[in-house]
């Protein structure tokens, strides 16, 4: 069975195909299809391909053990790319918004009414690969792949934006050839909204928030199955890349011996470590009854 990484650095290499080959179909549908909101939409595609090939480089970077220099493993190194993908939907979303602005001021000839069939088709593909990426980044708890996953979705947004302006262009007639600039402009502003979604959790991980309140619960429910632990303190989590790292404080009988306590402190942390596999390491305060 696949470790968490490897789920989600095969995952990735889905998301890099599959954004490769609706860049070029987007391109040249929008092309010759008279469509700047799908020649938009083309352009995010392609920023897409290479955020991915940056989360790629993030997933397998973070994965890497730790080491003397990094005794906590290499994990930060994943909301650090997550910032890079943020940068990447940022700037597609400023090059649509601008390219918009200057279609709206130039007259052009309406869409293509066999657009829309390749919008309606490229909506649905990009919302599976949404669903696709985002069941395995919840899996794996992996900040970088939930961005690559809102990539996915915010494609198929701006996608959806530009078959509402091309059928109004199209189905509206004359007057409404520009619908479908206003809604590439429209969609760059999703674009920009969904950045900071993601941005917001990946900076909340690297200034170690509090943010794991049910893997908390989850720890103190296991942690005070072991005999000998008589109830738990204090409890943080920290995430780095797809592993976790827990600081516990245990309450045990103060009358035992200090082996005693140093044997119930390594039987805790194996068995949190056997049911919760994604914890890296625990490190373990024993406090007296």
């Amino acid at each position: 069975m696949p470790s968490s990484s490897e789920k989600a650095i095969q995952t990735t290499y889905f998301s890099i195909a599959g954004n490769a080959l609706l860049a070029i179909a987007k391109g040249l549908t929008g092309y010759f299809g008279n469509s700047y909101a799908l020649i938009a939409d083309a352009i995010e595609s392609t920023t897409d391909v290479f955020s991915s090939l940056m989360v790629l480089l993030g997933l397998r970077y973070s994965s890497k053990p730790a080491d003397d220099n990094h005794p906590y493993g290499h994990g930060k190194a994943e909301p650090l790319i997550t910032f890079v993908v943020v940068g990447f939907l940022v700037i597609s979303a400023t090059v649509i918004a601008y390219e918009s602005i200057q279609n709206i001021q130039t007259p052009h000839k309406t869409p293509e009414k066999y657009t829309l069939i390749v919008l309606g088709v490229i909506i649905l593909i990009k919302e599976g690969f949404y669903r696709i990426v985002v069941s395995t980044s919840e899996k794996t708890r992996s900040t970088a792949l939930k961005a690559d996953a809102w990539h996915h979705r915010s494609d198929a947004i701006s996608s959806l934006m530009a078959f509402i302006g091309i059928s109004i262009a199209i189905f509206m007639g004359k007057g409404y050839e520009t619908a479908d600039d206003w809604a590439a402009l429209l969609a760059s502003g999703i674009i920009v909204y969904n950045a900071y979604l993601i941005f917001r959790p990946a900076l909340g991980e690297i200034m170690d928030e509090h943010l794991y309140e049910d893997i908390v619960l989850q720890i103190r429910k296991v942690a005070i199955t072991v005999e000998g632990v008589k109830n738990t303190e204090k409890c943080f989590v920290r995430k780095a890349g797809m592993f976790l790292h827990v600081d516990l404080h245990l309450i045990v009988d103060g009358c035992i011996s200090v082996k005693e306590g140093h044997d119930i402190a390594h039987l805790v942390k194996e068995v949190l470590q056997n049911k919760m596999p994604e914890i890296a390491d625990v490190l373990i305060h024993i406090e007296p009854d």
